[in-house]
């Protein structure tokens, strides 16, 4: 009944698309139709005889008024759409009309832009045309010759500050003598300089004492400029500026600070710390205070200061102003305000994880107290728990729950490396952390196994620079029981029989599952270029991990001259329990490529590989890497892909079987995976946000390497490994509130790896007799269904 349900389905599926699309184009194309009578559309603006590479950016100069839409947009077919019915105009773009007014605005602000880069002598001249409502409006552009810099001199009243400039000039400086003059060089060397100023004592220094005089009156097209830094009225120099007594002073409550406050008589070290809310203790706020007394004033330190005391995520509010003392020793004295935020905060979440054949619900309640030992610690206390249902079957989503969890954890993150030796300048760069972590999980996969791991950890986590960040986590520790649910030695022979054919041909792992044993090992990882990722910039991101475990713990064992055996399943033991060796190395890398505006391509590859020896002979079931999902091959669902050719139908043979193994039968101890990706926006007013879109490809799989396993087709073969990739297309949308982007995601198959030879090319199924093809595929796989089309809802962005 399911499959018969599919045609129909597509058909209805069919009709209001359609229909929507042919509603769009002919809203689009009749804008006139929103418009009074004595009113034109901008169609067209053209710019004609702008020097090429000022081109794009002389446009920007034209009113956003007028600018007109591209053909078919959907932005105006949307705001029609929406508006003629409903009239509501959250949605999309009107398309724009005629305003004289602005089209000499325009033309005057190309005219200004033309002479910002050096064309003295431009002018630009406009004209109109108008013809059943529709105007296309011209700009023509008589630049002229562009001047070039003759000659650049300094007139620095002040010999120390000139000094300074001359000093720096080689590392900041915008200008130089034969470039086409630009203002935009001038305010950047401005700007540069100012900050040079401001980080080198000289407190007091504003943009207005620099100042420009350009002699564009000579022959040749050229022109000469003197830049000219001012001494303050009435002084003969600068003053430099050193750091005095610093006040910090934290607000009694949320509120903020009271009319009148009693500061604390005690200096040490000076700083004057004075806590009206009684609520943290002194060194632990004081320690990323960088505004040190005796030392010049330096803007950098002020911004260093501001960011890690509101990293600390303890104060809502952090304030930092500056009073020069009443003597002549041009000293300024710090004072920084703080205002607390809410101490305690109780969180409940709930979640609709969803995909194209199951569906789960999760409910979790976090505790967080931001400030529990009175040293910005954040403390953590989470319980959750989730059902995950298969749908498409033929009956409710409670009717076939086939996983259960469980769990409950508890983080407690302190500002600082708690080490027993110092680090200099550690904050400087981002606020290190130490955290403490333990938790307890429990899973049930229905009619398999029951799983319960308990696992702890120290992780220390700091900034080589704003973009270098370093993880290193010397203490994981991670205890693992549970049991089978499957009769292996029960009173029915066949049964067991059965079962345990089960278990050697389908999961290679499952041994794990139903073992107790334990973990002891480190983990590193390197991050590069993190704070990048939401800025619009073209850049390479690079994350690499490592994962090993159980050497310290086989030295010890082999130290005590204990025996042991892995291939016979005679395992060395600490404490009684067989412990995990193995590592775990992996890589994400990518690419961002910024294409102009909201227009980005990323390309990534990620890798990864987990080998197991000495005292293992399979890696730990929860480090096994799997393929799929909404942040990877989009057109499968997580957990069915893979591993290599390994085909479901062929490998588990009743239907009972396949469902009890479902999620766990298809991981691999590799995996390799590239995403390409092109990131567009669609409408700029959608309901209050930005809507953008993306189409993607995605490739890849999982493997295993390990030796012993009774599936070949599941092991990686570089000779065969186009024959062993998957790969997926498709497309997007991105609702963009800025703190947060909803994504959905839709992903075709293009090749599946689980067929041979040209099947595997199953888009050619999907274009032309995509029916028999599902009815023929369920007949051998079933409970599962074919699905060339894969849903994905997430939150963010997918890498």
């Amino acid at each position: 009944m399911i499959l018969k349900a599919y045609p129909n389905y597509k058909k209805k599926f069919q009709f209001p698309a359609i229909l929507l699309f042919i509603i769009l184009f002919a809203t689009a194309c009749s804008s006139t139709k929103y418009i009074q009578d004595y009113q034109s559309i901008v169609k067209k603006v053209e710019i004609d005889s702008v020097p090429e590479k000022f081109e794009e950016e002389a446009y920007n100069y034209v009113q956003k008024d007028i600018r007109p839409a591209p053909k078919f947009s959907v932005n105006v077919g949307l705001y029609n759409l929406f508006y003629g019915l409903f009239k509501i105009k959250s949605i999309g773009n009107p398309a724009p009309v005629l305003d004289s007014a602005l089209v000499d605005i325009s033309r005057d602000q190309i005219e200004k832009y033309l002479y910002s880069k050096g064309y003295f002598k431009a002018t630009v001249k406009s004209s109109i045309q108008v013809e059943n409502q529709k105007a296309r409006v011209y700009f023509k552009a008589d630049p002229g010759p562009a001047f070039m810099v003759n000659k650049l001199s300094y007139d620095i009243a002040d010999a120390k500050v000139k000094e300074l400039y001359l000093n720096n000039k080689a590392q900041h400086s915008y200008l130089r003598e034969g470039m086409q003059y630009d203002d935009d060089s001038l305010a950047n060397e401005r700007d540069r300089f100012y900050e040079v100023m401001k980080q080198n004592g000289y407190f007091d220094f504003v943009r207005p004492y620099i100042k420009y005089t350009v002699d564009s009156n000579l022959n040749a097209s050229k022109t000469n400029i003197t830049l000219i830094v001012d001494n303050p009225q009435d002084k003969p120099q600068h003053s430099q500026f050193t750091i005095g007594e610093t006040n910090i002073i934290v607000a009694p409550n949320t509120d903020g600070f009271p009319d009148t406050i009693t500061l604390n008589p005690r200096i040490f070290r000076g700083i004057r710390y004075t806590d009206l809310s009684k609520r943290f203790r002194r060194n632990p706020i004081t320690r990323y205070d960088f505004i040190k007394q005796g030392e010049l004033y330096d803007s950098r330190n002020e911004n260093i200061t501001y960011n890690r005391l509101y990293e600390m995520n303890v104060f809502k509010n952090v304030k930092i102003d500056y009073f020069k003392t009443k003597d002549s020793s041009n000293t300024v004295d710090p004072v920084i305000r703080l205002i607390p935020q809410k101490r305690m905060s109780n969180r409940i979440e709930g979640e609709v994880p969803f995909n194209a054949g199951t569906v789960g619900f999760t409910l979790s309640n976090t505790y967080t107290n931001n400030n529990i030992f009175r040293g910005a610690e954040r403390f953590e206390f989470q319980i959750k728990g989730g059902l995950q249902s298969r749908i498409g079957q033929g009956g409710s989503i409670f009717s076939d729950i086939y996983q259960r969890d469980f769990s409950v954890s508890t983080n407690l993150a302190v500002p600082r490396l708690l080490v027993p030796f110092d680090i200099p300048l550690m904050g400087k760069n981002g606020m290190p952390f130490t955290t403490f972590s333990a938790s307890y999980v429990y899973a049930l996969q229905k009619d398999f196994f029951v799983r319960r791991v308990y696992l702890n950890s120290l992780t220390y986590d700091w900034f080589e620079t704003r973009s270098k960040l370093h993880s290193f986590t010397p203490l994981n520790f991670e205890y693992r029981f549970g049991g089978l649910l499957l009769e292996t030695d029960g009173p029915d022979e066949a049964l067991n029989a059965a079962n345990r054919e089960l278990i050697s041909r389908n999961l290679y792992n499952i041994q794990l599952l139903g073992r107790k044993d334990i973990t002891l090992g480190i983990k590193y990882t390197y991050t590069l270029n993190q704070d990048k990722l939401l800025q619009p910039k073209s850049f390479f991101y690079f994350r690499g991990n490592i994962d090993m475990a159980g050497n310290l713990l086989d030295g010890i064992s082999r130290l005590t001259g204990a025996k042991h055996n892995p291939d016979e399943e005679d395992f060395a033991k600490i404490l009684g329990l067989p412990y995990n060796q193995y590592v775990r190395p992996e890589i994400d890398l990518r690419w961002y490529k910024n294409l102009g505006g909201a227009k980005q391509f990323v390309a990534r590859l990620n890798a990864g590989v987990g080998f197991a020896y000495g005292n293992s002979t399979a890696m730990p079931f929860e480090k096994l890497f799997f393929a799929g999902g909404s942040s990877g091959i989009r057109a499968w669902q997580a957990r069915t892909l893979g591993p290599g050719n390994y085909n479901r139908g062929e490998r588990i043979v009743t239907e009972e079987s396949r469902r009890t193994l479902y999620g766990l039968d298809q991981l691999g101890e590799m995996h390799i995976e590239t995403n390409f990706e092109y990131r567009y926006k669609l409408l700029n007013k959608f309901f209050g946000a930005q809507l953008k879109g993306a189409v993607f490809l995605d490739a890849g799989n999982v493997w295993n390497i390990s030796s012993g396993n009774p599936q070949p087709e599941t092991y990686f073969d570089f000779k065969n490994i186009f024959n062993q990739i998957a790969i997926g297309t498709g497309v997007g949308l991105r609702y963009d509130v800025d703190y947060f982007v909803f994504r959905f995601d839709i992903g075709l198959k293009l090749k599946d790896p689980q067929f041979n030879g040209s099947d595997q090319w199953v888009i050619g199924k999907y274009l032309s007799g995509a029916e028999d093809f599902k009815n023929s595929y369920y007949s051998t796989h079933s409970p599962d269904n074919y699905r060339f089309v894969q849903y994905n809802f997430g939150i963010g962005l997918p890498f």
